[in-house]
């Protein structure tokens, strides 16, 4: 390390999952730049510290970012990790997103309570669940998506890290019968074991940039964006560009239940532009109820950003003309009669890192 360059400093929450996946960026960063400093720093935010109250009416999703924020703007940290889904559309001012790594597991998981069988026979899916089964999760993209299809389950807030919410679950006088979690964390923090089975688009969209690790950077720091060009696997930026571009249009966070799927098709032979391709897109507007649904789908050439957030954009305006628009209006409305923090439901929380 030459004697003008600095130490980068990586921050995320100070959560074990969010520091897995810091040291899952530290470890790509040191590999690809083996003789540059880099160092971690790890901070509770409100979002960690409000454990009681349901994400759906808690406000934004700035409960998860704002303290990392300030430490970056100010310069006391360099590069924060998220999880992608967890990061606002909109940026504060002097802020940018600096890499997208690459879409692990973007799909939702059943975990089933330790030993619970029904008549004598092991739970394989959401479809082996008798009617009056709870089960918990924290967002209510889940909750409205499943009551479309099970509308005999009984969905039950649940808050905490992991080994809180399986505490909750395998209580034998607890309530759940089992939990919707997001796969990736299950993975990265080492419980796939208790995954039963995946829950995946039709029945279940999953959350716009779940699965993908994003790194926010200071707007004018050319050098963190230089490390951060080492990181960003383009076929997931791109997918997840055009994912957070319909949810921006939408003005949905992950409170509401607006649910994706993307795919970007190979590039033709010879077609030198890396990670050009058709990319197709899915996106769904669900009432809390889960009585309404609208659903759409859009497809196009895509060779670079923009054109990727051009074409989320455009799939968000075909959602809004189609119904979704009264759907989001009456989430608004709940949200404001039940007392919830309506600032912009663009900026709403229903989902954690972990779950």
């Amino acid at each position: 390390m030459s004697a003008e360059q600095r130490p980068i400093v990586l921050a995320s929450r100070a959560s074990q999952l969010a520091q897995i996946q810091t040291n899952i960026v530290l470890d790509a960063l040191k590999s690809a730049f083996p003789d540059r400093a880099f160092g971690t720093s790890f901070m509770s935010t409100q979002g960690d510290k409000n454990q009681s109250q349901a994400l759906y009416l808690l406000g934004g999703k700035s409960l998860w970012t704002k303290e990392l924020e300030v430490a970056l703007l100010e310069g006391e940290v360099d590069l924060l990790v998220h999880s992608l889904k967890d990061v606002p559309t909109t940026l504060p001012e002097g802020c940018a997103l600096g890499a997208i790594l690459e879409r692990e597991h973007g799909e939702d998981s059943l975990v089933v309570k330790k030993g619970y069988t029904v008549d004598g026979k092991a739970v394989h899916t959401l479809d082996d669940l008798p009617v009056g089964a709870v089960i918990g999760t924290s967002s209510v993209r889940r909750v409205a998506q499943l009551k479309r299809r099970y509308p005999g389950l009984v969905f039950k807030d649940v808050r905490g890290n992991l080994n809180t919410r399986f505490a909750k679950l395998d209580d034998p006088n607890g309530p759940y019968t089992a939990l919707i979690l997001a796969k990736a964390g299950l993975v990265r923090l080492g419980f796939g074991d208790r995954v039963t089975s995946d829950v995946v688009a039709p029945t279940l969209f999953h959350a716009v940039g779940q699965g993908a690790l994003g790194v926010e950077i200071r707007a004018n720091d050319d050098e963190a964006r230089r490390l951060c060009d080492a990181l960003t696997h383009r076929p997931t930026s791109w997918r997840c560009l055009a994912e957070r571009a319909c949810l921006r249009v939408l003005e949905g966070g992950c409170s509401v239940p607006v649910g994706v799927h993307s795919e970007l098709a190979a590039p033709p032979p010879g077609d030198v532009v890396r990670g050009a391709g058709a990319l197709r897109l899915v996106g769904t507007i669900t009432a809390l109820d889960g009585q309404r649904h609208v659903e759409r789908e859009i497809e196009g050439e895509v060779s670079s950003p923009e054109q990727a957030e051009e074409l989320g954009a455009r799939l968000a305006r075909v959602l809004i003309e189609s119904g979704g628009r009264e759907i989001l209006d009456e989430i608004t409305k709940d949200r404001e009669q039940r007392g919830g923090v309506v600032q912009n439901i663009g900026a709403a929380v229903g989902e954690t890192a972990s779950g």
